[in-house]
């Protein structure tokens, strides 16, 4: 029972930082990055579609991404969906065939703000990684068939395993902090 709810927790701890590190490459540095657009929704015929299902990414150069829609008429709802994405500032031109994305230089005020804005993501994630240590810690304390020098051992256990994803997550932090206030 004990090793079941440990287990759990150590999974969803484990999802909680990847989600972290997933946001982590939403916010862009100074290159042009797929994973900057893997978030954008289209509206394609009135159902909200992830920018990856409708078209390729390819990155040709350091701060340009070309769009390549499988379907052309949903070029324009490529571009809008771009334009009104948060935190991008990105500006689509469309040609006709693809959507070319030039991605601004980032001022030193604007990489401070992206910094604000990981530090967020990452405070959301260990606010997850405690919700799941606390729920795991309920589970605990409501296990009746164990004594409780075996609770008391697997709770040890339990802020062991939250210290260690906590650590991943300011780790990742760390890197992504680093990487965007180089210039």
């Amino acid at each position: 029972m004990i090793s079941d709810v440990l287990a759990e927790a150590k999974e969803k701890m484990g999802r909680a930082v990847e989600v972290a590190k997933d946001d982590f490459a939403t916010v862009r540095t100074g290159r042009a990055n797929p994973a900057l657009f893997q978030k954008i929704l289209v509206d394609y015929y009135g159902t909200p579609t992830p920018l990856a299902q409708l078209a390729s990414l390819q990155n040709p150069e350091a701060r340009t991404l070309v769009i390549t829609p499988y379907d052309k008429s949903a070029l324009k709802e490529i571009e809008k969906a771009i334009v009104n994405y948060p935190n991008l500032g990105a500006n689509p031109s469309n040609d006709g065939n693809i959507v070319r994305v030039t991605m601004p230089e980032l001022t030193e005020e604007r990489r401070k703000e992206y910094v604000k804005i990981v530090r967020q993501k990452g405070e959301d994630a260990k606010i997850a990684i405690r919700n799941v240590r606390r729920k795991a810690k309920d589970d605990l304390d409501a296990t009746k068939e164990v004594g409780e020098d075996e609770i008391a051992r697997a709770e040890k256990e339990l802020d062991q395993i939250t210290k260690s994803y906590v650590d991943a997550i300011d780790e990742a932090l760390k890197r992504k902090e680093a990487e965007l206030l180089e210039v």
